[in-house]
């Protein structure tokens, strides 16, 4: 069930959708008496693929999920105000987003930008509460390395304790994470990190199973002082990605409530 969700999520993204959709139109074009058809096909999937690969369009559609939550190291945050003292947090968690074992690379250059992001900022809060573990969660799903393992690693080269760490290695997605976690933790009270995009549906999956996650999205890619320019108007592959994530999240999300996950 997991490989073909996402095998079937992988066609809804922007760019394999658009090219699907042309690659057909094309087909009709040249080996079928369907002309009309064809150019109707190919222009539809131009147009999703530049539709989609304009700032506009792509902020649009990341900004609800970024937004959704402040961070727990903001002032006047609605997260702070559930905790009065730093020492009342036992764990801070942090939900991998990305990794390489290629032990031809540097070690730093195995983690993602995303898991590398949210690592810096877990170690960040744990650094502020002194009664602290830390907590990295992230299984093997192509790689047989746990994505936990790596983070580890780069987390212990940067001087955290190796005893102050606790590793989650089993968990293949988000609502697996939740699910081994609460194992460790219960009902505890903890600092949630992971991607500001990723933080509405790991929040939904965490609350249902009865946890008190204390949200700290990170690794924003929507500025809300981004204002219109020239760039607004162009395609480029950055805006596709971020269509992309989007698009997963929002999957996932109905996903979750099909299932009632959330």
């Amino acid at each position: 069930m997991f490989i073909l969700k996402k095998i079937i999520s992988g066609f809804l993204y922007p760019l394999p959708l658009s090219l699907w959709i042309s690659f057909l139109g094309l087909y009709l074009l040249w080996f079928t008496t369907k002309q009309k058809t064809g150019k109707i096909l190919v222009s539809v999937g131009v147009i999703i693929l530049t539709l989609f690969s304009c700032s506009i369009i792509a902020n649009k559609l990341l900004r609800p999920l970024e937004r959704k939550y402040e961070s727990f190291e903001m002032k006047g945050s609605s997260s702070v105000s559930k905790i009065e003292d730093e020492f009342a947090i036992k764990y801070v968690v942090v939900l991998g987003g990305g990794h390489s074992s290629d032990p031809e690379l540097p070690l730093i250059s195995q983690i993602g930008r995303s898991s590398l992001e949210r690592l810096i900022a877990g170690i960040r809060i744990y650094r502020k509460c002194p009664e602290a573990k830390l907590l990295l969660s992230g299984g093997s799903i192509f790689d047989p390395v746990p994505e936990a393992d790596t983070m580890a690693r780069v987390a212990m080269e940067i001087g955290i304790p190796e005893n102050d760490i606790i590793l989650e290695t089993k968990s293949k997605d988000t609502k697996d994470q939740a699910k081994f976690i609460k194992s460790v933790i219960g009902r505890e009270p903890f600092v949630l990190v992971t991607a500001a995009f990723h933080m509405p549906r790991s929040m939904a999956l965490f609350k249902k199973l009865g946890m008190n996650p204390i949200p700290s999205p990170i690794g924003h890619r929507v500025s809300e002082r981004q204002g219109l320019s020239p760039h607004s108007f162009f395609p480029s592959t950055g805006n596709l990605r971020k269509v992309g994530l989007a698009i997963h999240e929002y999957l996932g999300l109905t996903w979750s409530k099909l299932r009632g996950q959330q």
